[in-house]
C-alpha cells in the first residue's frame, strides 16, 4: 500500500511542479523577463530547465524520504553488492564445507558400519573363543579324570600283580588250596514253600564253610564261620528260591586262597534248574582222515573231541566240571581206530548217554561212522 501512495503522490507532485513552472515559464515569457544578461527566451527556458530539475529533485527527495528501501538502494548498493558477494562467497565456501562434510559423514557411516561388522566378527570369534576354552577346559578335566583312573587302575593293577606274584609262588610252593572262581559247594535246591528260603540258603551256606575248612584248614572241624559272604548275595539266594522252582546255587571263591588263612571271600551264583542235554544229543564231531593211524594221532583228535563236547556243554548252561566217559571204553576205542582195517575218512561223534540238568553230571560215549561216498 504505501508504493502505491509513493507513487500517487509522485504523480499528483509532478502534475503541480509541471503546472507550476508552465504558468512560471509562460508569465516569464509575457513578461519578458531576463536573468543574467539572457534573452527572455532563454531566460524562459532556463526557467523550465530549473523547474523540471526542481521536479526531479522533490520526486527524489519524496522518494528518498518516503522509501527507506531506495534509500538503500541508492546510497548502500555497493556495500550490499559487496556483502552478497562475500555472502555468495560465503555460501559456496559453506556449500563446499557441507558436501566435504557429508562426504566425512558417509565416509564415517561406512566406518561405523564396517567397526559393527568387525565388532559382530570379534563378539563372534569371541564367543568361540569361549566355547573352545569350554571344550578344552572339559577336555583338560576329562583328561585329569581319565589320568586318576589310570593312576587307580594302575596302583590296582600293581596291587593285583603283587597279589599276583604272591599267588605264583604260593602255587610253585603248593600253598593256594582255593583258586578264583573255584566252587565251595553246588546244590540243586527246590523247596514246597517261600518260607524255608532261608533256612534252605543257610544250608547251602554251612555246606560251603565245611568245604572251606576242609581245603584251608584241614584237619580242623568247623567251630565257626570261616566262610565270608556279602549279604546282597545271601538275599540273591533266598529271592530266587522265594520264586519257586528248581534252582542251582553254586558258592564260590571270590580270589586265590593259601591253605592256613583265616576267611575265604565268596560270592553266590543262582540260576534255574534246566535241562540243558538231552539223550542222543551230538555235543561234536570230528572227521579222522584215513592216514590218520599213529596212537598219537588218534588220541589227540579224541581230546580234542572231548575239549568241544565239554564247551558245548557249557555253552549250554552246565555246570560240571569235565565229562562223564569211560576211561577204559575210550582207549579201547582209540586202539581199535588204530588198527581199523578201512581206508575210508571216519565221523567221530560225542553223544549225551543220558538227560542232564543243570547242575547234572554229562555223560558222554564216543560214536565212529564211516563218511560213505568221499
Amino acid at each position: 500500500m504505501t508504493g502505491w501512495l509513493l507513487i500517487l503522490a509522485v504523480l499528483v507532485l509532478g502534475g503541480v511542479l509541471s503546472n507550476l513552472g508552465d504558468r512560471l515559464g509562460s508569465r516569464i515569457g509575457k513578461a519578458r523577463l531576463s536573468l543574467f544578461r539572457m534573452r527572455p527566451k532563454k531566460t524562459a527556458v532556463l526557467i523550465t530547465v530549473l523547474t523540471g530539475s526542481l521536479i526531479s529533485a522533490l520526486t527524489l527527495g519524496l522518494m528518498v524520504a518516503v522509501s527507506e528501501q531506495l534509500r538503500v538502494g541508492l546510497f548502500q548498493l555497493e556495500q550490499l553488492e559487496d556483502k552478497l558477494r562475500s555472502s555468495r562467497k560465503a555460501l559456496q565456501l559453506s556449500l563446499g564445507q557441507l558436501d566435504t562434510n557429508q562426504r566425512e559423514l558417509e565416509q564415517a557411516r561406512r566406518e561405523r558400519e564396517k567397526a559393527e561388522q568387525q565388532l559382530q566378527r570379534l563378539n563372534q570369534s569371541r564367543q568361540d573363543l569361549e566355547q573352545e576354552r569350554e571344550r578344552l577346559g572339559q577336555e583338560v578335566e576329562a583328561r585329569d579324570q581319565e589320568l586318576q583312573a589310570l593312576q587307580q587302575r594302575t596302583a590296582q593293577g600293581q596291587q593285583e600283580l603283587r597279589q599276583l606274584e604272591r599267588n605264583v609262588l604260593a602255587l610253585r610252593s603248593g600253598d593256594v588250596v582255593l583258586s578264583t572262581g573255584q566252587p565251595l559247594t553246588m546244590a540243586k535246591v527246590a523247596i514246597p514253600k517261600p518260607g524255608l528260603a532261608r533256612q534252605a540258603t543257610e544250608d547251602v551256606l554251612r555246606q560251603a564253610n565245611v568245604q572251606a575248612y576242609q581245603q584251608v584248614l584241614p584237619g580242623l572241624a568247623p567251630e565257626r564261620q570261616l566262610l565270608l559272604i556279602p549279604r546282597s548275595e545271601v538275599s540273591k539266594v533266598e529271592s530266587a528260591l522265594k520264586r519257586g522252582g528248581p534252582w542251582v546255587v553254586s558258592i564260590l571263591s571270590a580270589g586265590n586262597v593259601l591253605r592256613g588263612e583265616k576267611q575265604v571271600l565268596a560270592f553266590a551264583d543262582v540260576r534255574p534248574s534246566r535241562k540243558v542235554v538231552s539223550r542222543g544229543d551230538v555235543l561234536a564231531s570230528v572227521i579222522l582222515d584215513p592216514d590218520e593211524r599213529e596212537l598219537v594221532q588218534v588220541d589227540g583228535r579224541l581230546q580234542l573231541l572231548l575239549a568241544a563236547a565239554r564247551t558245548e556243554a557249557r555253552r549250554r548252561g552246565s555246570l560240571a566240571p569235565n565229562l562223564q566217559v569211560d576211561r577204559l571204553a575210550l582207549q579201547q576205542a582209540a586202539q581199535e581206530l588204530v588198527e581199523r582195517p578201512s581206508r575210508e575218512p571216519l565221523m567221530l561223534e560225542v553223544l549225551a548217554q543220558q538227560d542232564s540238568e543243570t547242575a547234572d553230571p554229562v555223560l558222554v560215549e564216543l560214536r565212529a561212522n564211516v563218511l560213505s561216498g568221499s
